[in-house]
Formats: C-alpha cells, sequence, structure tokens
C-alpha cells in the first residue's frame, strides 16, 4: 500500500478545542506504540535500510529529533509569535545522528522523556493559549495549539506506518 509523502499532506483546521483532549492521549500513547513494535522485533531487523529510507532505530530517532521543535512550537503559540519556528526540511539531525549505534533502549527512553515534555505542557494548558494562532511556516496555513497537537499526531503515525512498512 502507498503511503502518501509527508510533504505532500495537507490538514484541516480543528475547529473543536474539546478534541484536544483525545489528541492529547494519542500523543502520550505513540512511546508505548514504538516500544511494542521494537520490542518484538529482531535487533537485526532493526537497522536494516531499504534503498535511501530510514530503518525502524532511524524512524524511532528521528521522533524523538522532531520533539525540541514540537515543543518550541508550542511555546510559539503560547507566547504570541506570528509564525511558528522553521523546522530543518532535510532532517539533518537525524541523518547525523547514527540512531543505528544507539541501544534501542535508549531511543525509546529519550523519546518517552521527550514526549512526556510536550504531553505535560499541553495539559497545562489554560483555555485562553487554545484561541492563539501563527502561520505554520512551510503549509503557509494559521494553526492553533489543537492544529499542531493533531499535525505532530499525524506526524507520528506517519512513521510508524514507515516501521510497519518496513516489517513487511
Amino acid at each position: 500500500m502507498k503511503r502518501t509523502e509527508w510533504f505532500n499532506r495537507t490538514f484541516p483546521v480543528i475547529e473543536d478545542n474539546g478534541l484536544l483532549p483525545a489528541i492529547i492521549e494519542r500523543l502520550s500513547g505513540t512511546p508505548a506504540r514504538i516500544e511494542e513494535i521494537i520490542r518484538t522485533t529482531a535487533p537485526e531487523l532493526l537497522i536494516i535500510k531499504p534503498g535511501e529510507k530510514w530503518s525502524i532505530k532511524e524512524e524511532a530517532g528521528h521522533l524523538s529529533d522532531m520533539e525540541p521543535l514540537w515543543l518550541g512550537r508550542l511555546e510559539d503559540l503560547i507566547n504570541g509569535a506570528t509564525e511558528l519556528r522553521v523546522a530543518d526540511l532535510t532532517n539533518q539531525k537525524t541523518h547525523a545522528a547514527n540512531h543505528n549505534a544507539t541501544p534501542a533502549s535508549v531511543l525509546l527512553q529519550q523519546f518517552h522523556e521527550q514526549r512526556q515534555q510536550l504531553v505535560s505542557r499541553l495539559w497545562s494548558l489554560e483555555d485562553e493559549h487554545l484561541a492563539k494562532t501563527a502561520l505554520h511556516p512551510r503549509l503557509k496555513t494559521p494553526m492553533r495549539i489543537i492544529d499542531l497537537a493533531y499535525f505532530v499526531a499525524e506526524h507520528d503515525d506517519h512513521h510508524l506506518a514507515g516501521i510497519r512498512q518496513l516489517l513487511g
């Protein structure tokens, strides 16, 4: 099954802030979902790189690499920025990290700790924060906190689906 490339995706505006608790729950469950996949996969399969694509460990490491951006964009929104901070669209951090040399348990722990920061910050928000908007630099669309949270959850699932495809 063909998976839509990430940069070809579009995202709906979510009008109902009452959906945010469910999206936060989805975000908080991503580390456990990755752990379940990695825990049941033979270690030698975690580092296979099909063609120019990332290995399973690199996919997992990439999610951890992105956490500072997500937390930074959340702070951008809270602080009233007009535009969200820019992502490195070449993913140099992931390419340079050598995630295949890092034990899977370390990758999982790093991601779990970083994701907990994002989830805790989201749970701490007041309703007044939820109305603020900032322009997404690549999509050129305004985002609110709920849109950012949904975007991150979709990014998680995009990479989890990639991992599942690697497992065949």
